[in-house]
C-alpha cells in the first residue's frame, strides 16, 4: 500500500512528533516551518514571532510527566526545566530521529486549499505551489494574543504577555505602577518577577474569576507525580474528591487577598505557583477583581475601587488561528474547534490537527499519543467511524471533558491526558483496526494498493 504524501505545517513539538511518527510508519512527508529553527513556542526569541517564552520561564510540568515515551528527558535536567533545556531536549529529539531532513525552514505557508478531486494545494511565501494528498495542521495555539474588551481607553502603555521578555524588554518596567490582567501561570510568573523589590514597582494583579492555587512540590516531590486521573472511575467523582486539595495544600485564595473563585477546583485551570502566595502575603503584589472600565491612566475595578497605572500587562490567553485557511472553510470562533478525538474534522478525510488541546497535566505525551493515531490512519491500519458517529462522539467528549468548565475561550480545548491516552490505546486504535478489516482504510488521494 502506498501511503499518502503528507504536508505538516509547523515544526514545534506537535509537528516534530507528527513527523517522527510518520517516519516510523513509512509515511512520506514534508514539514514547512516559517522560522529558521525548530521548537515553536519553546524557541526563545524565535524570529517568526511565534514564541511566548520569557527569559526566566520554567515549564510548569515536571520532566517526569513531560517526556516522550520513547525519548525520556535527560536525568540531569532539573524537575522543572528552563525553556532553554526544553529547546535542547527538542533539538536532541530531532537529531535522534533525523527529523530536520524533512523540514523546509524559512518557508511560511500562506494558503492551503482543499482540491475538488482530493488532496491539497499549499502555497508558500515564496510563491511556489505544492501539492499533497494529506495535510497536518500543527501551527500551535499560543502565538495569537487575545485581548479583553473593557469599556473606555487606557492612555498608558499596554502589552500582552506574549511580548514580555524580561523587566527591561520590550519596556523598561522599573519604578512603574503595573497592573497584570489575568491569573494563569504566565500572569503569576510575570507578577512575581516584576514585584521584586529592587525593581521598585507597584504590582497589582486583576482577575475576573480568581483561581485556586496549587504548589509545584508536595513533600519535596513534584506535585504532578503524585496525582493521576483514573480512566476507570467517573471524572465527576474524581473532581469532587479533589475539591479540597488546594485548600489543604496552599490555603483559600482569600487568605492572600484574592477574590473568592467563582468556580470549584478543576472547573477552571488552577494556577500552579509556589511564589505567588508568598508575594501576595508579603505585600509585594496586591490583588483586585475584574476591571469595570478604563479611564485614561486610571483603572476602575468591579469592587468600586480605582487606581492609577503606568503599564497594563494582559496575560489573557490566545486565539486559535489558521491564517492559511479561508475563513469560510475553517476557523475557530471563540476558540471552538470541534474535532473527533481533538484531531479529525468530520467529512474532511484529508486533514488532521495535532496539539490543539489544553491537556492536563501534560502536553508532550498527549501530542505523542495523537501522532501515533495519525500515523496509523495514514498507514491504513486505523479508520475512524462514519461522520455521523464522529459528531456524536465529539458531543459526548465535549460534555465529558469540557462540560464542567466555565464557558470561556480558554477552556474550550480542555482534555484529561490520562483518560484520553487510555481511550486511544485501549479502545480507539483497536476499534479503528477492526473497521479497516471490515471496510478497508479510508480512501485518500495518493493511497494505492
Amino acid at each position: 500500500m502506498t501511503a499518502p504524501r503528507t504536508c505538516i505545517i509547523g515544526a514545534g513539538i506537535s509537528g516534530l512528533c507528527a513527523g517522527k511518527m510518520l517516519s516510523d510508519y513509512a509515511v512520506p512527508y514534508v514539514c514547512f516551518e516559517s522560522s529558521d529553527r525548530i521548537g515553536g513556542n519553546w524557541a526563545f526569541g524565535n524570529p517568526n514571532g511565534r514564541s511566548s517564552a520569557y527569559r526566566s520561564l520554567h515549564i510548569d510540568t515536571s520532566k517526569h510527566r513531560l517526556s516522550f515515551q520513547d525519548f525520556p528527558m535527560p536525568g540531569h535536567f532539573p524537575d522543572f526545566p528552563h525553556h532553554s533545556q526544553v529547546k535542547e531536549y527538542l533539538e536532541s529529539y530531532a537529531d535522534a530521529f533525523a527529523l530536520k531532513e524533512n523540514i523546509r525552514f524559512r518557508t511560511s505557508v500562506e494558503h492551503a486549499r482543499r482540491l475538488p478531486g482530493g488532496g491539497w494545494e499549499v502555497r508558500t511565501a515564496d510563491g511556489a505551489a505544492h501539492h499533497f494528498d494529506f495535510l497536518v495542521v500543527a501551527n500551535g495555539h499560543h502565538w495569537d494574543p487575545r485581548f479583553p474588551d473593557f469599556p473606555g481607553e487606557f492612555t498608558g502603555r499596554s502589552m500582552h504577555s506574549h511580548e514580555y521578555i524580561d523587566p527591561s524588554t520590550p519596556l523598561e518596567l522599573s519604578g512603574k505602577r503595573l497592573l497584570v490582567v489575568g491569573i494563569g501561570n504566565s500572569a503569576a510568573d510575570i507578577a512575581v518577577e516584576l514585584s521584586q523589590r529592587f525593581l521598585n514597582n507597584t504590582v497589582v494583579i486583576s482577575t475576573r474569576s480568581s483561581a485556586w492555587i496549587v504548589p509545584k512540590y508536595i513533600m519535596g516531590i513534584p506535585a504532578d507525580r503524585l496525582f493521576a486521573t483514573s480512566p476507570h472511575l467517573p471524572l465527576s467523582w474524581q473532581r469532587r474528591l479533589a475539591r479540597k486539595s488546594p485548600v489543604l495544600l496552599t490555603g483559600r485564595p482569600e487568605r492572600f487577598g484574592l477574590p473568592t473563585p467563582n468556580h470549584h477546583f478543576l472547573e477552571a485551570h488552577p494556577t500552579q505557583s509556589q511564589e505567588l502566595p508568598l508575594r501576595l502575603g508579603s505585600g509585594d503584589v496586591t490583588a483586585k477583581p475584574d476591571i469595570r472600565r478604563l479611564d485614561g491612566s486610571r483603572v476602575h475595578f468591579t469592587d468600586g475601587t480605582s487606581a492609577e497605572f503606568d503599564v497594563l500587562v494582559y496575560a489573557t490567553g490566545y486565539n486559535i488561528s489558521f491564517p492559511f485557511f479561508d475563513p469560510d472553510f475553517l476557523s475557530a470562533p471563540d476558540n471552538r474547534l470541534p474535532l473527533y478525538k481533538r484531531m479529525f474534522k468530520p467529512g474532511v478525510d484529508e486533514l488532521a490537527f495535532v496539539g490543539f488541546a489544553q491537556s492536563t497535566p501534560t502536553l508532550f505525551p498527549f501530542v505523542e499519543c495523537q501522532a501515533r493515531l495519525l500515523a496509523a490512519y495514514l498507514a491504513g491500519i486505523y479508520r475512524p467511524p462514519a461522520a455521523a458517529e464522529m459528531r456524536r462522539t465529539i458531543a459526548r467528549d465535549e460534555k465529558r471533558f469540557v462540560g464542567h468548565f466555565a464557558d470561556r475561550p480558554r477552556h474550550t480545548q480542555q482534555v484529561d491526558y490520562f483518560v484520553y491516552e487510555h481511550d486511544i490505546r485501549t479502545r480507539e486504535l483497536p476499534a479503528g483496526r477492526k473497521r479497516v478489516c471490515e471496510r478497508g482504510p479510508v480512501p485518500l488521494a495518493g493511497r494505492a494498493r
